[in-house]
């Protein structure tokens, strides 16, 4: 593994063919989770990059079994130690997602694996997602006292219906297939072509989405969704994830239930029962607000909420949740407010203003001349 002192360099390697740029994420043992001089080195890759008329195609891709999964837990454990590391993190972490989702060029990445959390924002803000039979799709904030973030109220509240309602607040896990069915893919090439796309892409000596969007289809196609996948219950996640409230929701899914024995409604309920209460409430209103605002916006309204979780001012599940997911790894937090109805609505209302503090300042994201280069939901 490389090493995490040598501003990110080993950590992304570079390769120059042609116009095009492949940048690869380098921790394969980390499955690729993203620290800081990660994150400053994408960013300052991306801006050269723009910045050079020679250079018309990024490709971004991960080296082994994962994309990337997400932050660094060394990391975390900082940010979890001191908020204001953490809200610099975030504050570079969605900085680079904004780039990436305004970028004048056009960028390719390639989801040949895990694919989760900070992982997400790294590459569903670009132009072409490729998914492949090992994409595994998950924003599972909601069960480590989070929210869905890094623009993930943008692109999860455009997904069709309310399917992304559904996927944030469970943290669902979503197979290539899945992925292109719901548009967080734009196409899904079998993995054992990949090599074969990548030459053709390099090759093109053109930032036109047409002439790479073509020429992505020549290798891929549309696979069969597995039986029990969730997006055939499109039909129960509208009735139950359009409610106004989480409880509402919960409600709903348990009225199905009586009606009909399925195995998938019952563990969806038990999923929304895992995680933090506060984490619900505050991901239900952020993904709800997504749907009419900006990816800017999304971005903006998200740090603020970040930090406050950051704070943890009113509940310290963040913290909680990453003590019972991957510190001690018990699997059993204990949520405090415990429960969905001791959460008032001015108690969700806190996280959504800006933080009471001389030295914070809100998410002044980079000036960028052009409109979102990317589409997301089923095209």
């Amino acid at each position: 593994m490389a090493s995490s002192n040598n501003g990110g360099i080993n950590e992304i390697l570079v390769e120059e063919t042609g116009s095009v740029r492949t940048f690869i994420l380098n921790r394969p043992k980390m499955l690729n989770a993203l620290s800081l001089q990660m994150i400053h080195r994408l960013t300052e890759l991306f801006y050269a990059s723009e910045e050079d008329p020679n250079v018309k195609m990024i490709i971004l891709k991960g080296q082994g079994r994962a994309f990337c999964v997400g932050g660094d837990l060394s990391l975390i454990l900082q940010i979890l130690r001191n908020w204001k590391i953490g809200a610099n993190f975030f504050l570079k972490q969605y900085t680079l997602n904004y780039v990436m989702a305004m970028y004048s060029k056009t960028q390719v990445s390639i989801l040949d694996g895990i694919v989760m959390g900070g992982g997400a924002g790294a590459s569903i803000h670009g132009r072409f997602r490729v998914a492949t039979e090992k994409s595994v799709f998950a924003m599972p904030e909601t069960v480590l006292g989070h929210f869905p973030d890094v623009g993930a109220s943008y692109f999860l509240s455009r997904l069709p219906g309310f399917f992304g309602e559904y996927a944030g607040l469970t943290g669902s896990r979503l197979d290539g297939a899945e992925m292109l069915a719901c548009g967080l893919a734009t196409h899904f090439v079998s993995s054992d072509k990949l090599p074969l796309l990548e030459q053709a892409l390099v090759k093109v000596n053109s930032s036109d989405p047409d002439a790479i969007s073509a020429i992505i289809s020549c290798f891929s196609h549309t696979p069969n969704l597995k039986e029990e996948s969730p997006y055939h219950k499109m039909k129960i996640i509208n009735h139950c994830f359009s409610r106004r409230t989480i409880e509402e929701i919960i409600s709903t899914l348990e009225s199905e239930a009586l009606d009909k024995k399925d195995e998938w409604i019952s563990s969806t309920i038990q999923s929304l029962k895992k995680a933090s209460p506060t984490s619900l409430k505050i991901s239900l209103r952020s993904i709800r607000e997504g749907r009419f605002q900006s990816v800017g916006s999304c971005l903006v309204r998200e740090y603020r909420m970040a930090c406050h979780v950051l704070r943890g001012e009113f509940s310290k599940d963040l913290f909680e949740g990453h003590r019972a997911i991957l510190i001690d790894r018990d699997r059993n937090p204990k949520w405090e407010p415990s429960k969905l109805e001791l959460i008032r609505d001015d108690d969700v209302d806190r996280y959504f203003c800006k933080i009471d503090d001389e030295d914070w300042e809100d998410l002044k994201l980079p000036p960028r001349s052009n409109l979102p280069r990317y589409a997301i939901g089923k095209l």
